[in-house]
């Protein structure tokens, strides 16, 4: 069973590594790591653990351990009688990714507003049926980006509700 989810974790690393590389513009194995500590979770991982999992040499962890740090993507906690790092996710970074998102969102829309308007207007002024706009797509679109901003917006609070609670 152990063999098992470990192995599942690999898996996982590696496709949740692929993108967060391409959503997160980060280097292949920086994405790898920080998909390894989300997948740790809460009790953290050591930078051995890193070294031996990802079979990387201590030079490549290291390195993209100190990007991640510095970009503020995770964080580490030291136990008592431990000399060890022990990596965890930095939940701020989340709600600095759900800020983000919730930007380009709020952009979009206004920008589909004002591509809807000026076809409106197009529409109005021109007479033939055939050339004239179709809106539900924009409709459609801003309806969207309204229900998932606002989808977005009530797990920020979630989150923020859980950090203040801990």
């Amino acid at each position: 069973m152990v063999s098992k989810i470990r192995n599942d974790k690999e898996h996982l690393v590696e496709r949740l590594g692929v993108f967060m590389e391409k959503q997160e513009q980060l280097a292949p194995m920086a994405a790898r790591i920080l998909s390894y500590i989300i997948l740790t979770g809460k009790s953290g991982t050591t930078f051995e653990d890193l070294v031996r999992d990802l079979r990387a040499s201590k030079s490549t962890i290291s390195t993209h351990l100190n990007h991640l740090a510095d970009l503020k993507r995770i964080l580490y906690f030291t136990k008592t009688g431990d000399r060890k790092k022990y990596y965890t996710i930095n939940e701020d970074s989340i709600l600095q990714s759900i800020d983000a998102l919730t930007e380009s969102w709020i952009f979009q829309k206004e920008l589909h507003l004002e591509i809807r308007e000026y076809k409106e207007k197009t529409n109005q002024i021109n007479s033939n049926y055939a050339s004239k706009f179709n809106l539900d797509f924009h409709d459609n679109y801003i309806e969207f980006l309204d229900e998932v901003t606002k989808s977005v917006s009530t797990l920020k609070s979630k989150i923020l509700e859980k950090n203040t609670k801990l």
